[in-house]
């Protein structure tokens, strides 16, 4: 077997989703007694001096010490939903949460964090945003859909392009693999060579792992993304496991459609690497 995951961070804040994310997140530590550690950040905003300083230093006071609530509220939550597991952590910093994130996963070997799409409602201030961490951390990451609260292994499906990100999940997944009863493995569009999947097939099979190749054919009209959901909504999949794919452009980041629509809209757990 590859890799191991040793140490699971999550990503806590005040959206409606995250209790059922932190209980996910806990079952699956559990699952691969792997430590648990909750991560919560908050940043102060700054306010440019201008006229009455001791104004601007009540304001400053005023909401470092909301900041400061805010990550007692999501410090409460994670210890609560966590339960009784026995290898947790907390922590925190009144910081930016993308950077904190970030930095925190250095600790990492997997990173469970909430979808954050249209529908999905406003997390608060001590969330990070979900595609920029997944393009900061240089860690495998679980982008979780809200209503979640156990990671289901009985199917797997591995999006497969003949590409270093795809290449770099395929590997950063083999734990949760290990676990799923059975792994389907899909090429999508024009690109969409059956030797690259059967490669695959074969090298999950070295790690003691079955899989089925599956090529789906170009659906211009669906777009790749949604041709995936599609095809793991027809498997009843639990798990996705895809390459990310964005650069970055004055601090925003682009993705490609699929990432794009799949960070948005996935309704099953879905592992990205970058």
């Amino acid at each position: 077997m590859g890799m191991t995951i040793r140490t699971i961070t999550v990503s806590v804040d005040l959206g409606a989703a995250a209790a059922d994310r932190v209980q996910l997140a806990a079952g699956l530590a559990e699952r691969l007694r792997a430590c648990l550690i909750g991560i919560g950040a908050c940043r102060v905003p700054s306010y440019l001096p201008v006229g009455d300083m001791l104004a601007v230093e009540r304001i400053y006071e005023d909401e470092e010490r909301r900041a400061r609530e805010q990550l007692e509220q999501v410090r409460a939550l994670f210890e609560r939903e966590a339960g009784t597991m026995p290898r947790t952590e907390w922590r925190s910093a009144l910081t930016d949460p993308l950077a904190y994130h970030a930095e925190q996963a250095r600790e990492a070997d997997l990173v469970v964090v909430g979808r954050q799409g249209p529908a999905d409602g406003d997390p608060g201030p001590t969330a990070a945003p979900t595609g920029a961490l997944l393009m900061a951390v240089g860690r495998p990451v679980l982008v979780v859909p809200p209503g979640l609260e156990r990671l289901g292994l009985g199917c797997a499906v591995v999006a497969w392009k003949e590409t270093r990100e795809a290449r770099r999940a395929v590997h950063d997944a083999l734990p949760l693999l290990s676990l799923a009863e059975r792994v389907c493995i899909v090429a999508v569009g024009p690109e969409a060579h059956r030797a690259g999947a059967e490669g695959t097939a074969a090298y999950l099979t070295r790690h003691g792992l079955a899989a089925t190749t599956h090529l789906l054919p170009d659906q211009p009209a669906v777009g790749a993304g949604d041709a995936l959901l599609r095809f793991a909504g027809r498997e009843g999949a639990d798990l996705l496991v895809m390459g990310a794919y964005g650069h970055s452009r004055l601090r925003e980041w682009i993705f490609g459609g699929a990432t794009r629509d799949i960070l948005q809209a996935t309704h099953v757990c879905c592992l990205m690497s970058h």
